[in-house]
């Protein structure tokens, strides 16, 4: 029995270091679901080339996800919900769409939308044991967001959508 407590502060350990987000990672609360993404990673990335992607944008008088009927107030019980989505978008149109020139840009968007992959894929699995739905009025607040980026061609829509990826991030830290 002399080992037994060495063994459980072990074992106490090994569970606490599991736990624990690693550095720079932090945890969404997301209705029924968390999610772990590493922010400073991704804000750092996006830090990087935001002025190259911005500078893309030839129309600045509209914007994706900045509208009345975009982000902002979406119930916390539709956040899992809403928040699979647009990562779903991003993934799905906005970083495939997203090739520069400059293979410096092209690396930072890469591991985005790596982190972006991550997350969905997490966050797919919590909904599905969790049975997360969409509010009606969460949905219609993203069918805007698809509404204003198939309004425009698909490279300028998604350098727009990425450009404005700080409106996202903001959010989410926010909520």
């Amino acid at each position: 029995m002399r080992g037994s407590p060495l063994l459980l502060c072990l074992f106490s350990m090994s569970c606490w270091v599991n736990l624990t987000p690693t550095a720079g990672h932090k945890i969404f609360h997301l209705g029924a679901c968390r999610v772990s993404m590493s922010m400073a990673e991704i804000r750092a990335g996006f830090t990087a080339i935001k002025a190259n992607i911005q500078s893309r944008d030839p129309i600045r008088t509209l914007s994706i996800l900045s509208h009345p009927h975009s982000l902002h107030k979406v119930k916390s019980s539709d956040r899992c919900c809403i928040t699979h989505h647009l990562f779903t978008f991003y993934v799905d149109k906005v970083f495939k769409h997203c090739r520069t020139e400059d293979a410096f840009v092209n690396r930072k968007i890469s591991s985005i939308a790596n982190s972006f992959l991550s997350a969905r894929r997490k966050l797919g699995q919590c909904r599905e044991q969790n049975n997360c739905l969409c509010g009606e009025e969460s949905m219609e607040k993203f069918k805007q967001i698809l509404a204003n980026y198939e309004g425009l061609n698909v490279t300028s829509a998604a350098m727009k959508s990425l450009g404005e990826l700080d409106i996202l991030l903001d959010w989410m830290e926010k909520s």
